[in-house]
Formats: structure tokens, C-alpha cells, sequence
């Protein structure tokens, strides 16, 4: 114990005796309520240590290398039975899902909100990384949300590309354009870009493009038609609407680039990968992104 204790002339407070560099130390004790609440806060945490998991230990019986608790309640055992619950739930609507036509799906509220739900979740953990979180698409992906299909709009129609994908299973859907790159001259496949480049804005008519509408006439109006608004029976794309899913701008470049060495792209075959289930709920999702038909 320090043997200089002495009063501190500014404070008016007894010092303890020590003294460091001409520095004094004050003896002020700790408030009284303060203490209490240090001891009861030590008595809560002994408590809370025995109620709940708190310890770990190495034992058969542990729960996740702890201790269990005397209530034998754990983080673990709640999520556990939340899951459980979520399943039980899910369980319940898939039962009613999985028999319903889309036509009931549809006329069922709480039904097609389980369905936009379900097929939400699976586009984003399998779709999105090509179609956009949105669906809005990108150069080379389709854009879901617009009216423009390759295969249809109808959800039947959705369901068979997402179930077989495009050029990627026995039963997809297929489609093949042929270069032109050595079936035409130059000039040629220029006048047939030009002419389809001029389907949309209704100026293809006019007689300037008279030999590029010919050479589309005889090579290119069997797939997507005299008026270039394509056929979805053999996925053959509008030409007439400016919307492009090689290019973004539509440009007669990029059309001859097209025309010349035609670029094909795929979708993998979901079917096997995802459970029918989760491939008729994905249906449902895309065809309410804005461009389902009916």
C-alpha cells in the first residue's frame, strides 16, 4: 500500500500514494450502481452459459462441437425446423402445382404468385447470367421481356425451349442459315443487307432496292417470309420490326456480316437439370415478363 496518501488541493479528493513524473492518482472509486450492474451482468453471463450452447466441447452428444444448453435450444435445430416448415409449405403448393393445367395456374391467385415465385428464383441461379436479371437480354441473347420469339411466346412454346434448349438436345428445336459468303457475289449480298435493312421503315418497296429485293425473294423469303416477318415454326427471326439479336444497331454492315457468315447460337437443355416442377414454374416467369403470348 502506498504510505503518502494526501488530499489533492484542486480536487478536493484523497490521492492513493502514487505518484508518477509529478503525476498524482486520484482515488475515486466506482459508483456503487455501477458494480452491482458489473456483478449482475457476470451472473447473466454464467446463466446464459448453462441455458444455451455456449462451451465447446468434444463429445458425441455435442451439438455442432458445443454444448447443448439445458433448454436444448440451438441456432441449428431452429433452422433445421424453419426448413422443414418451408418444405412442408412448398410441398403443400407443388402438390396443387404439379396437376394444375397453365390455364389453372393462372386463374388461381395464390397459385400463379407460387409460380412467379418458384420461376423467379430459378432464372436468376440459371438463366440470368445470359438473359440479364431482368430478362432484358444482351447481343446474342434474346430479349424476354418483348414480343419478338424465335419458337413462340405461348407457354407451351416456352416450356419446349427451356426444356430441350436450341441445338443442344435430340429433341430441340433446330434451325441452320447458310452462309452466303460464296453462293453470292459481293454486290449481291450488299443489295439483299440494304434491302433488309429497309423492311422495317416500310422503304424496301421503292425500286432502288428492286435487285436486292429479288435476290431476297429467291434465297431468303422460303425462312422469313415475303414480308420478312419470319416463320417460328422454323425459328426463323422477323426482319421487319429493327429489332436484332446479332447486332443492336441494325446496320447494313452488320446485316451482310450476318448474311455472309451467319453466327448461330445455342441454349443448353434444362430438362434434367431442373425437375419438372421447376421447368413448367419457369415457364410461367418468362411468359409474364411482358412478351407472353396467349
Amino acid at each position: 500500500m502506498a504510505e503518502n496518501k494526501e488530499r489533492d488541493e484542486v480536487s478536493g479528493i484523497d490521492t492513493t500514494g502514487h505518484e508518477w513524473d509529478g503525476i498524482k492518482e486520484l482515488n475515486n472509486p466506482l459508483p456503487r450502481w455501477w458494480l452491482w450492474v458489473l456483478y449482475l451482468t457476470i451472473i447473466w453471463a454464467i446463466g446464459y452459459w448453462v441455458v444455451y450452447p455456449a462451451f465447446p466441447i468434444f463429445s458425441a452428444d455435442a451439438e455442432r462441437g458445443g454444448t447443448k444448453g439445458s433448454l436444448g435450444w440451438t441456432q441449428y435445430s431452429k433452422l433445421k425446423q424453419e426448413q422443414a416448415d418451408i418444405v412442408a409449405v412448398r410441398a403443400k403448393h407443388l402438390e396443387h402445382f404439379h396437376g394444375s393445367s397453365y390455364d389453372a395456374i393462372r386463374n388461381d391467385a395464390a397459385l400463379y404468385a407460387f409460380a412467379l415465385a418458384g420461376g423467379e428464383a430459378a432464372f436468376k441461379d440459371n438463366c440470368a447470367t445470359c438473359h440479364g436479371t431482368g430478362g432484358a437480354g444482351s447481343k446474342g441473347y434474346p430479349n424476354l421481356n418483348d414480343d419478338d420469339w424465335l419458337w413462340g411466346g405461348k407457354i407451351a412454346d416456352i416450356e419446349q425451349t427451356i426444356r430441350y434448349g436450341v441445338r443442344m438436345h435430340d429433341e430441340a428445336r433446330q434451325s441452320q442459315m447458310p452462309a452466303f459468303a460464296e453462293m453470292l457475289k459481293p454486290e449481291e449480298v450488299r443489295d439483299v443487307a440494304t434491302y433488309v435493312h429497309h423492311l422495317y421503315d416500310g422503304t424496301a418497296s421503292q425500286e432502288v432496292f428492286a435487285q436486292g429485293r429479288a435476290l431476297y425473294t429467291e434465297h431468303c423469303a422460303a425462312c422469313h417470309g415475303a414480308d420478312g416477318k419470319g416463320d417460328q415454326t422454323q425459328g426463323a427471326p422477323n426482319l421487319a420490326d429493327a429489332i436484332w439479336l446479332k447486332n443492336k444497331d441494325g446496320s447494313v454492315e452488320a446485316i451482310r456480316a450476318q448474311i455472309m457468315y451467319p453466327k448461330h447460337g445455342a441454349m443448353p437443355a434444362w430438362q434434367g437439370r431442373l425437375d419438372e416442377d421447376t421447368i413448367r414454374q419457369l415457364s410461367v416467369y418468362v411468359h409474364s415478363l411482358g412478351g407472353g403470348v396467349e
